[in-house]
């Protein structure tokens, strides 16, 4: 069972440079939100207030971003860095309908931290610090905390399906970051050892795509897809 007191997240300094570089580091960011916000849009208009559960939510960037489609909604935000939680606790003050808990996915998954009758469930760039075991747990979790015809949607990295692929997803990673920098004016190697620190990273845990999705079937979600993949990114999850 991965022990989050024991990653580099519970570490504020590790916390602080992520939130830093991750426009940077992190491939289609920006679209990835407004997929995200599409997809909510799409599926909520009309139908509120909306319960949202935001888990792993870092700086509180998925609800913020959730707030500007202008739809009613509350949400619980859930992570395991107090760090985290203090920025996400900035970023949404102007947003009483919101609320914050600290805790791990263990925590979550072993019922400890919250329970609900949620609309939307959301997480990104966190799963992955799960192995595939405690990734069906929290499936299971969010499934039987999930309201009828909810949904969960996930934004991570995953393994790509053999080796020769991976590497590749890995170039395409580093001239993504090329091109930001660029594009920045950004200079130096600075940015450059993302793809090494990622794969040395022993909180790293990602699993294929397919495995995933079957997974969330297995859970019982329906309608389960990928809704978007740049990579080793991508975006996915399902309805119950």
């Amino acid at each position: 069972m991965t022990d989050f007191k024991k990653s580099n997240w519970a570490e504020p300094d590790f916390s602080r440079r992520f939130v830093e570089s991750a426009d940077i580091a992190i491939v289609e960011r920006k679209r990835s939100h407004a997929i995200m916000r599409s997809f909510f849009r799409h599926h909520f208009a009309g139908k509120e207030p909306v319960e949202i559960l935001d888990l792993g939510c870092g700086d509180g960037i998925l609800t913020y971003e959730l707030k500007q489609t202008g739809i009613s909604l509350s949400a619980t935000l859930v992570d395991g860095s107090e760090e985290m939680l203090r920025k996400a606790a900035e970023r949404l003050k102007d947003y009483p309908d919101t609320r914050t808990v600290r805790a791990s996915f263990q925590e979550v998954i072993a019922g400890k931290a919250v329970a609900g009758d949620f609309d939307f469930v959301v997480s990104s760039l966190a799963i992955h610090h799960l192995d595939m075991a405690e990734k069906r747990e929290l499936f299971g979790w969010v499934y039987g905390n999930l309201g009828n015809s909810g949904y969960f949607m996930n934004i991570d990295v995953v393994l790509a399906p053999n080796e020769a692929l991976e590497t590749w997803c890995l170039v395409l990673w580093q001239e993504w970051i090329a091109e930001k920098k660029a594009l920045e004016g950004i200079t130096g190697d600075i940015y450059d050892d993302t793809m090494k620190r990622y794969k040395d990273n022993r909180d790293n845990k990602p699993d294929r795509l397919d495995v995933q999705l079957e997974a969330l079937k297995d859970c019982g979600f329906h309608d389960v897809d990928c809704y978007y993949k740049y990579g080793i990114f991508a975006i996915y999850g399902g309805k119950k």
